[in-house]
């Protein structure tokens, strides 16, 4: 009988072992899947490491080189002085890098051009456009477009980039040493070490959907109406239209705008909560937007009236100067031949 009842004990515990394993493989596959979309969890934003990767660069490293670039641009470009206008551009943007995953600090500066444009430098030195903000309509249009840069530096894709560089450097160095050509191999090996820096700011197709995908999570987090995203690229596309080639080349990687368009809207179908309320504009926007328009103007005028040529009054110096040159020259007629008439 005992000896029963512990087969029975024995054949009980065996199925509840065999029930618990059957219950934890499920909850292991489902823990597994809940990581796996952490990447489309807008609850898990600041908790995911985006930015993992195959990368050379610590993060130390990247702000320090971020650093270097930004000098090289600041020793170029003419800054935007206004106070209005940095602290609003500053704090749109802190604003998104709160609500992102970058585990980085950002510096943000406006850059006095019209050209339609921002970008992001290793390790969050991050410069916005004033030609940006103009085109924009609504301030949630210029959280989409920073957002999106926002989304590079947390990825780390110019990091990673250069990381590709310098292993293609590492692999060429056979080439150089070892194949024909020698001083051939050297060329490329010195021509790709030049291209370099430029993949700081010049990513894949593959980068830029990761960016569109990342940056459209973070302007939501921040309470944006993300259809602006879809907006904007509804105006970049009606541009394309309307002036072929007015796109610069340094965007031939982004993805082509319709599709960047199907992606952002399939996103926010799938992906986004809805909310009844989001940020779309505000006041303060209007009114950065007011005081940009008179620098320009002001910038402009300065340029046209630069441009015209300047009358100078006569000096005492260049009186005495000019009459000197004229008694040289009545010196110079009184060495000439004269003619007299024959008595």
């Amino acid at each position: 009988m005992k000896r029963l009842l512990g087969r029975l004990a024995v054949g009980l515990v065996a199925c509840l072992l065999t029930l618990g394993l059957a219950f934890a493989a499920p909850q292991d596959q489902q823990d597994k899947q809940e990581k796996k979309d952490s990447k489309s969890d807008v609850n898990q934003i600041g908790n995911r490491n985006v930015g993992k990767g195959l990368n050379l660069y610590s993060l130390e490293r990247e702000i320090a080189i971020g650093k270097q670039l930004a000098q090289e641009v600041e020793r170029s470009a003419k800054l935007v002085d206004d106070p209005v206008i940095v602290e609003f551009v500053n704090r749109v943007g802190q604003n998104l890098v709160r609500n992102s995953d970058a585990r980085v600090p950002f510096t943000i500066k406006v850059i006095d051009s019209d050209e339609i444009n921002a970008f992001a430098l290793p390790g969050g030195f991050f410069y916005v456009n004033s030609g940006l903000v103009l085109r924009a309509d609504e301030e949630s249009e210029l959280a989409g477009v920073m957002a999106h840069e926002i989304a590079h530096v947390a990825a780390r894709h110019g990091t990673k980039n250069a990381t590709k560089g310098e292993l293609t450097q590492l692999a060429m160095i056979p080439l150089i040493l070892l194949g024909p050509g020698g001083w051939t191999g050297y060329g490329i090996y010195q021509g790709m070490n030049f291209l370099i820096p430029l993949s700081y700011l010049k990513f894949s197709r593959d980068a830029e959907r990761q960016a569109d995908y990342l940056g459209l999570q973070y302007m939501y987090k921040a309470g944006y109406d993300p259809n602006s995203y879809v907006s904007f690229f509804e105006k970049i596309q009606a541009e394309e239209r309307r002036k072929p080639g007015s796109i610069p080349k340094v965007f031939s990687t982004h993805p082509p705008t319709p599709e960047r368009i199907q992606n952002t809207q399939k996103e926010i179908a799938t992906i986004l909560p809805a909310r009844e309320q989001y940020i779309v504009s505000t006041s303060e926007f209007d009114t950065v937007k007011a005081r940009l328009r008179a620098l320009q103007y002001t910038r402009k005028a300065q340029d046209q009236n630069s441009d015209k040529p300047t009358l100078r009054k006569r000096t005492e110096q260049d009186k005495d100067k000019k009459g000197k040159d004229q008694q040289k020259g009545d010196d110079q007629d009184d060495d000439r031949p004269v003619l007299k008439k024959r008595p």
